[in-house]
């Protein structure tokens, strides 16, 4: 019977998409010959994925066929009617794919971002399960304060690990954790709360995100991202306050009665493994889920991989795929001058539409203040469960957190939290743009730039960019 009803929801569902997209041809006629469709100044695609959107926020127990249909309508959309887009061009570039294995400066299209999201996500997946079966979250509560600070310490925990593992991995062990110290009740505003320690505690540091990695790739020092984190220990001191509250109310931190726990170091070892191998590979390969997945076969020599959790995770990381494919073909060629407020704004619209490329929009501007863009294209994304890759891979644990209304009404301070670090970054140390490797602050055009309206006979010389010109030699 049950089966029989999920069937006719799926139908429903289905059904519905295909209504709005069937309502959606008519506005095809607003184009003119030989250009792209468009209703007014809006490009359709932009329509569309709006709709994707909204299908996400309303149909949250269909997340899936949702993003799914939304990606196969919106492919078709730019197939026929966008003749600058080439679909092989966008997923693997225009270079031999031999030469984009081998160097990883060469690589170009969706393809390594797909490929490597993929990995991530079913690698991470099961690294949790390994963590847990390691009985490590068993002897926590132990050891965990029983009241709300015992939530906030877990995401002290999360924030910290967050800086030096991918913050995918951070959010699966911290839920992980969560899901025993509390007994399998957790509120969905501490779950907001364990995406948003792990998207801030990556912000700052060049392997904690893949945003910030794609930055460091591009040229930018790894000292020009790490200012981020004063803001996020700003967001972090007031989302995790009302966040642990939040769980402690709902479900307080029970001492473990089992004293006899012994710990499989076995697991940890290849929990280890795995972690290590994601870092090594994030810097010289700019590939962490090869190392993630090189580090799974290596342990399974030593311990029983629990492969089971794989299926368990693709819809959702198929979801999440289809998301990124469709924010890529989004025409976002043109942002607004780079600046503070370009950057807070891109903050809020990275909690629905995908950072990454977002990211590589702005690297291609340049003239950003890269710590203040990644602390907002990083922690933004935590204002919504589909924002960030850290919270599509938890809620394949916690499907609850799917449904967009409740995650925004519980997870609150979340938003709150962004502003409030965003603004303390800004008033602490300002504006400051500097190099990545094709801009140069020398000469730049934006306003706010230390060396606006400056001319390079008017620099000492020798002098080449930002970092020159206020540490000289």
């Amino acid at each position: 019977m049950t089966s029989g009803k999920n069937r006719l929801q799926g139908i429903f569902s289905k059904k519905i998409l295909l209504s709005i997209f069937l309502m959606m041809i008519p506005l095809l006629t607003f184009a003119s010959s030989g250009s792209v469709p468009s209703l007014g100044p809006v490009r359709i695609e932009f329509i569309l994925f709006g709709l994707v959107l909204l299908g996400v926020a309303l149909f949250h127990k269909h997340t899936f066929w949702v993003a799914l249909t939304g990606l196969t309508v919106i492919l078709t959309f730019k197939l026929i009617f966008d003749p600058g887009f080439h679909f092989f061009e966008h997923m693997f570039g225009e270079l031999p794919l031999r030469e984009q294995f081998l160097d990883k400066e060469m690589r170009q299209g969706e393809w390594g971002i797909i490929l490597n999201l993929l990995g991530l996500l079913l690698g991470f997946a099961i690294l949790s399960k390994i963590f847990e079966e390691s009985r490590v979250p068993d002897i926590l509560p132990n050891y965990l304060p029983d009241d709300w600070k015992g939530p906030f310490l877990l995401l002290v925990f999360i924030f910290i690990m967050s800086a030096f593992l991918d913050n995918i991995a951070a959010a699966l062990i911290g839920g992980t954790i969560a899901l025993v110290v509390f007994k399998n009740k957790v509120h969905i505003g501490y779950l907001a709360a364990i995406v948003a320690a792990s998207n801030s505690g990556g912000a700052g540091s060049v392997v904690g995100d893949t945003t910030t990695t794609i930055m460091w790739i591009d040229g930018v020092s790894a000292f020009d991202v790490l200012h981020a984190f004063i803001a996020s220990i700003f967001a972090f001191a007031f989302f995790a306050w009302f966040g642990s509250h939040q769980q402690d109310k709902y479900q307080v931190i029970q001492k473990n009665s089992v004293t006899d726990v012994k710990i499989d170091w076995l697991r940890i070892l290849v929990v280890g493994m795995i972690l290590v191998g994601a870092i090594l590979s994030n810097i010289l390969y700019d590939m962490p889920a090869l190392g993630v997945w090189i580090a799974i076969l290596l342990g399974a020599l030593i311990i029983k991989i629990p492969w089971k959790e794989v299926p368990g995770s693709i819809l959702g990381t198929i979801f999440l795929l289809c998301l990124v494919m469709c924010a890529s073909m989004m025409p976002v060629e043109e942002l607004p001058n780079a600046s503070w407020g370009t950057a807070f704004a891109l903050g809020f619209l990275s909690s629905v539409f995908d950072n990454i490329p977002l990211t590589k929009l702005c690297l291609d501007q340049g003239h950003y203040d890269w710590g203040m863009l990644a602390y907002a294209v990083g922690f933004g994304g935590s204002m919504v469960w589909f924002g960030s890759s850290a919270g599509v891979a938890i809620t394949n644990k916690f499907p609850e957190g799917r449904n967009v209304v409740k995650w925004i009404k519980n997870g609150w301070h979340v938003a709150v939290a962004y502003v409030i670090g965003f603004f303390a970054l800004y008033l602490i140390l300002g504006w400051n743009p500097t190099d990545n490797k094709e801009h140069k602050i020398i000469n730049c055009p934006v306003p706010g730039c230390p060396m606006a309206n400056h001319t390079e006979d008017l620099l000492p010389p020798g002098t080449v960019g930002f970092n020159e010109l206020t540490f000289p030699k």
